[in-house]
């Protein structure tokens, strides 16, 4: 029997600015997919694989799911869409670890209020940093 939570690290850019390099996330196994959340999945043609996307629309065959990072690929737009049971969590916080250049007052402030936060299924935020 699987644990229903569980924590992962992000590894490469196909989420920024949702999530970055090195970011580690708190996922749920068995929770219900909605369009917009944040998932983790088995990779269609590497099942060993683990990637996280965004689901975006329930799809004939699946989930239909991209990176938040357009420039980054590696998503439905190069495999399709991705069968339901592979789609197996869903990501509920991301924790970002400090860097080592945080090392003032301020910068250790900044970090410790925004380090631990919810990931939600809007990605309105993401959409205004990438609208140019």
């Amino acid at each position: 029997m699987r644990v229903p939570f569980q924590t992962v690290e992000v590894s490469g850019p196909s989420m920024v600015p949702t999530l970055l390099d090195g970011d580690w996330l708190l996922v749920r196994y068995g929770a219900p997919v909605r369009p917009g959340n944040v998932v983790i999945l088995r990779h269609p043609f590497q099942q060993d694989l683990l990637v996280v996307k965004r689901a975006t629309e329930r799809r004939e065959g699946g989930w239909w799911v991209l990176g938040d990072n357009a420039f980054a690929g590696g998503d439905s737009t190069d495999y399709g869409t991705v069968p339901e049971e592979f789609v197996l969590a869903t990501v509920r916080l991301r924790y970002r670890p400090r860097r080592p250049d945080q090392t003032s007052l301020s910068a250790r402030v900044s970090w410790a209020l925004s380090a631990l936060r919810p990931v939600f299924a809007d990605r309105s935020a993401s959409k205004r940093l990438r609208a140019r």
